[in-house]
């Protein structure tokens, strides 16, 4: 028996960008780049609908001026990803990017049910290794929120989460930028 290498095609933030414009995918398709794959997001049930407006609405009242809350909407991370996280809190307003996507966020949230171990795995290392503080998984399926902060380098030169801490119902959470924040997890639980 021969063995054959399969190799895959790893597609560029430029190249995403323009399939998108020239209408390769359906408008309807849910898409992102993640490490230059192109992955299709799973279509959303009404749970994980209520729980992306319930953070957001949330996280609006936390962040005044000066941040943009910004929900299911492109990412700039890095030369291979552009990720559509449910919900990311940046920098600014969205004025500020009318020429291109944010490149950073202070706060990215992934709401999950059936994405949960890619949303840990996958999307944990993609955040951590683009160098964003804080990202929080509403996960849905035990009712708890996941909180991940400080990327820092491991022993095997990769990138991870530092902190990991997870929150139930009775446990209240602040962001980093807003430690005077409480919130309790049922107000981002549908």
């Amino acid at each position: 028996m021969i063995a054959t290498t399969i190799h895959t095609r790893v597609w560029t933030r430029e190249e995403y960008d323009r399939l998108v414009a020239t209408g390769i995918f359906h408008p309807d398709e849910r898409l992102e780049l993640v490490n230059g794959e192109i992955v299709m997001m799973s279509p959303q049930g009404s749970l994980h609908a209520t729980a992306v407006r319930l953070v957001e609405d949330t996280l609006r009242k936390i962040f005044n001026p000066g941040f943009d809350v910004r929900v299911q909407m492109p990412l700039a991370l890095g030369p291979h990803s552009e990720p559509e996280p449910d919900v990311a809190v940046v920098v600014g307003t969205p004025r500020d990017y009318r020429s291109e996507h944010p490149q950073s966020a202070s706060l990215v949230v992934e709401v999950a049910d059936i994405t949960l171990a890619y949303d840990r795995k996958t999307k944990s290392l993609l955040y951590a290794h683009a160098g964003i503080q804080e990202y929080w998984i509403v996960n849905i399926l035990d009712r708890q929120i996941e909180v991940f902060q400080h990327p820092q380098h491991t022993n095997d030169l990769s990138i991870s989460y530092h902190t990991q801490r997870i929150h139930d119902a009775t446990e209240s959470l602040s962001p980093l930028l807003r430690p005077q924040a409480v919130i309790s997890p049922t107000d981002l639980l549908p």
